[in-house]
């Protein structure tokens, strides 16, 4: 009993020491190649490096700003109508960019607002000769809005709906007109959980990869992430990349230092029918705008993702799916997704179950180093992005082998790195609810070990352990960041196809690949969903 309880640390640290393993074989990379040519590294934060910093930190700033400003009023017009027309579908639709890879979102924008889109398309029959340009900042920007809109739109409306009714009823007998109930009660509510609104956007943002890459539109339009990519993959100029990623790694930590500060947005934001009850009757005015308000939003989510369905269409799928290439990047995809979700279910669990172990043999006392080194190793991720760590084991394995070799490995341990915090998630309350239901029994039957695992915690872990796999394969399935730099004619994946057709300017093969990607992932996003709907329901079950 003592030895198969003994595992569940022993797992933890393995599964914390592959992670610490993963970020700091990256920083050692770095560090290593710093210290061969201190010179040239320091001579490589030049003008084009700070350059590059301030426009990452710009265009962070600018979507954040932007995703902020158009969510508030669309989470309060859709908060004040709860019996909207197709509101819980308008809900649903805000949570499909999350799922949407960036490749596929990117096309789907230009062929709304690209040289030949439907914006242009419109401007054209209205007589006027403006073409639209998609790249450079307004590019970057317009996809950011796209992706994080929803998103804080879903946040701030969940602020909203934590409003008690009893001030609605007030305000209605009170007489208040929208600006006061703005004013008086919504706009406290909504500043509490707007620092942590505005941090987790211009985190996104300012990690944000593939959007830069494709629709920065040259040097000036270029953030560090993408500066690092070129620097190793066209330039291969070691000294700008070390300093690049540095700068990176030290841009991402301080961001996350003040963002510990700032507090967390509320985790509520992705119910559909929570809204209290309204006592006042809107307007006509008031119903017009905020009707115009929602369509506007409803469009500007919907119209890029109907692009994507109706470019991918008018592809020519058939000859697309007798390619040998297409097939072949297919079952990479699919195989590299697996294996880390697989990889990422299996840390997560051993994260958990060690954490869970350490709380239960320390009872009242205070949190341990381990116990909370177990916490801080789910979010290590976090601290060194992707794009570090990619670029920090390319440079250090150089020495040694061809990086490219690498890119198996590396994109399975990385993407399951990627995806531990939102296994851990998953996983975590169901690991501990299960724990504390079946403990004592388990210890006073002697049922422990793979007895324990497969009659007593398989069952309980089978589906919340489907989701978070579920969900990791679909992060995984549409990444592109380590791919791109460790990719290669032999290692190809769906989102490395799209981009390399993309380059040669094949936009009908490049749009029929960004259909079939953003099928795959929305139906591993959307079995995601049914499992953690069920999950929620078992749970309320069990709670009743």
């Amino acid at each position: 009993m003592a030895a198969t309880r003994t595992l569940k640390p022993w797992a933890g640290a393995t599964a914390l020491a592959f992670l610490a393993t993963l970020a700091g074989g990256a920083l050692l990379g770095l560090a290593v190649e710093a210290l061969r040519g201190s010179t040239e590294g320091f001579a490589a934060f030049d003008s084009y490096l700070w350059r590059v910093a301030r426009f990452t930190l710009m265009q962070a700033l600018l979507s954040m700003l932007l995703a902020i400003a158009f969510a508030i009023p669309v989470a309060r017009a859709l908060h004040e109508h709860p019996a909207f027309p197709g509101r819980a579908l308008i809900l649903r639709l805000f949570a499909l960019p999350l799922a949407l890879p960036a490749l596929v979102a990117v096309l789907g924008i230009t062929s709304v607002y690209g040289r030949n889109g439907l914006l242009a398309f419109g401007l054209n029959r209205l007589g006027f000769d403006a073409i639209p340009n998609v790249y450079g900042l307004t590019g970057i920007l317009l996809a950011h809005v796209f992706f994080n809109l929803p998103l804080a739109t879903r946040l701030v409306l969940a602020s909203l709906d934590s409003i008690p009714a009893d001030y609605w009823k007030l305000s209605s007998q009170l007489g208040m007109g929208s600006w006061a109930r703005f004013r008086l009660i919504e706009w406290p509510v909504i500043r509490r959980n707007l620092s942590g609104i505005a941090g987790l956007i211009f985190m996104l943002c300012i990690t944000s990869f593939t959007i830069v890459l494709t629709l920065g539109g040259g040097p000036r339009a270029t953030t560090l992430e993408v500066a690092i990519y070129q620097s190793l993959h066209f330039d291969f100029d070691i000294a700008r990349a070390v300093s690049l990623t540095l700068l990176q790694l030290g841009l991402t930590i301080a961001i996350l230092l003040l963002l510990s500060l700032t507090g967390r947005p509320a985790e509520e934001g992705f119910s559909l029918q929570t809204t209290a009850r309204r006592f006042e009757r809107p307007g006509r005015t008031t119903r017009f705008v905020n009707t115009t308000i929602i369509v506007l939003g409803l469009l500007f989510v919907g119209l890029p993702m109907a692009g994507t369905l109706v470019s991918g269409l008018g592809a020519d799928l058939l000859r697309l799916m007798t390619e040998f290439i297409v097939w072949r990047a297919i079952l990479t995809s699919i195989v590299l997704g697996a294996g880390a979700a697989l990889l990422s279910v299996l840390i997560s669990l051993a994260l958990v179950m060690a954490r869970e172990y350490q709380q239960s043999r320390r009872q009242a006392a205070s949190p341990g180093p381990f116990e909370r080194g177990l916490d801080l190793g789910a979010s290590l991720i976090m601290v060194v992005p992707p794009i570090v760590i990619g670029a920090g084991w390319f440079i250090l394995s150089r020495h040694a082998i061809n990086p490219f070799s690498l890119a198996p490995v590396m994109v399975i341990c990385v993407n399951a790195a990627m995806a531990v915090p939102f296994a851990f998630r998953i996983l975590r309350p169901a690991w501990d609810t299960a724990a504390s239901r079946h403990n004592r029994l388990c210890l006073q039957l002697g049922i422990s070990g793979w007895n324990r695992l497969r009659l007593i915690d398989g069952p309980a872990l089978r589906l919340p352990m489907g989701v978070a796999f579920a969900f990791a394969m679909a992060l995984s399935l549409g990444d592109l960041g380590t791919i791109a730099l460790f990719g290669n004619d032999s290692i190809q994946t769906l989102p490395f196809l799209l981009l390399q057709r993309m380059g040669s300017y094949r936009t009908q093969d490049a749009a029929g690949l960004a259909l079939i990607l953003g099928v795959l992932c929305l139906l591993l996003m959307f079995a995601a969903d049914r499992g953690a709907t069920r999950l929620a329901r078992q749970d309320g079950r069990t709670d009743d």
